[in-house]
């Protein structure tokens, strides 16, 4: 089963042909979609995705680069959101030290209430964790020392070390278009070391197009190249490659019925 684990089809670049899309998704064989959501202002928008469409599920959540636009967001903020219907996961949030868009003691703070959301709902939590492992690192060790909660590092792009503590940990990783780019060779060893049951693959539509269709538009369409690099750095035969990702995307998101 294809299946395209972190898209945004609520983003303003999909406004004109959002519905071809999807269907080009459909064509292209891919049989469920994550609808992420980017921020809380805009929730209303994702779930009714994932309302309208049997094949899209969500999730719920701020975005560092988002942090600032509410603060003192706490955990049963996103509790209360998570108890609509088609809503799996918590998300995405966390750290991003590279753009810097919101304080970082605020990105710290609004991530922390996911944590304590996730383990609050035993919902997944979708991580975005930019040039940040340090304090990311220590986040989840605290937060895990508190107590366990399922968590996913989306388009994973750092280093080794906190790829050992996630995996240490017991998170998920996604593998985005990125691991296609010619100079990702660094992101190509890491996941060569992933837990081999524990790896989904991701667009990020609109962003981070994989190789042949980098600098364009990404769409849950061009999942399947994401894939076939998975299989290629991994050594997984395309089936192979499917059948593993399918397996771990079901024990992650588990709150959707597999087919």
């Amino acid at each position: 089963m294809l299946i395209d684990s972190h898209v945004n089809l609520h983003a303003p670049q999909f406004d004109e042909d959002r519905d071809a899309v999807i269907a080009r998704a459909r064509e292209a064989g891919v049989a469920l979609m994550v609808e992420i959501s980017d921020k809380v202002s805009t929730f209303e928008a994702t779930h009714a995705l994932a309302m309208a469409h049997d094949d899209i599920w969500c999730t719920v959540g701020t975005h560092p680069h988002e942090a600032k636009e509410n603060p003192s967001l706490e955990a049963i903020d996103l509790i209360q959101l998570a108890n609509r219907p088609k809503v799996v996961g918590i998300g995405e949030c966390g750290l991003d030290f590279h753009y810097d868009l919101s304080p970082r003691d605020v990105q710290a703070q609004v991530f922390r209430a996911h944590v304590a959301a996730a383990r609050e709902t035993g919902l997944p939590l979708v991580v975005h964790t930019r040039e940040a492992d340090d304090v990311m690192a220590d986040i989840l060790r605290e937060e895990h020392a508190a107590g366990p909660f399922k968590f996913l590092m989306h388009c994973y792009t750092s280093g080794p070390e906190l790829a050992e503590l996630t995996a240490k940990l017991g998170g998920w990783f996604s593998v985005s278009g990125i691991a296609t780019f010619k100079a990702a060779e660094d992101v190509r060893a890491v996941i060569r070391a992933m837990p081999g049951d524990r790896i989904i693959v991701e667009t990020d539509c609109p962003y981070l197009a994989p190789v042949p269709h980098r600098g364009r538009r990404n769409e849950p369409a061009y999942i399947g190249h994401v894939l076939d690099k998975l299989g290629e750095i991994r050594g997984w035969s395309r089936d192979e490659a499917e059948r593993r990702t399918t397996d771990a995307f079901f024990n992650l998101f588990d709150r959707i019925p597999r087919p």
